[in-house]
């Protein structure tokens, strides 16, 4: 992986974090909406770390495999990928 680790790693355990909120949130029957209202910041966070993994991913990965010509497989990838995010 070439995005930036401690970077990652903070946003993912602070997603977690959010995430064991949430549970104790559900537990203690707390209001819909504020659940709802974490559930889509720790939402946010994690497209945050999708988008930080894949512009590395495109940056060093994908680049490295258009200059040496074998960028077919790496269009492949993408194109899925693109897919996954469209549904």
């Amino acid at each position: 992986m070439r995005a930036d680790r401690s970077q990652v790693s903070r946003l993912l355990k602070t997603a977690r974090g959010q995430i064991d909120g949430i549970l104790r949130m559900v537990e203690e029957d707390r209001y819909c909406l504020d659940i709802s209202d974490q559930l889509m910041a720790t939402q946010a966070i994690l497209s945050r770390v999708n988008r930080e993994i894949l512009r590395a991913h495109m940056k060093g990965c994908v680049r490295e495999a258009f200059a040496s010509g074998d960028a077919e497989q790496k269009v492949d990838e993408l194109v899925s990928l693109v897919d996954k995010l469209a549904r």
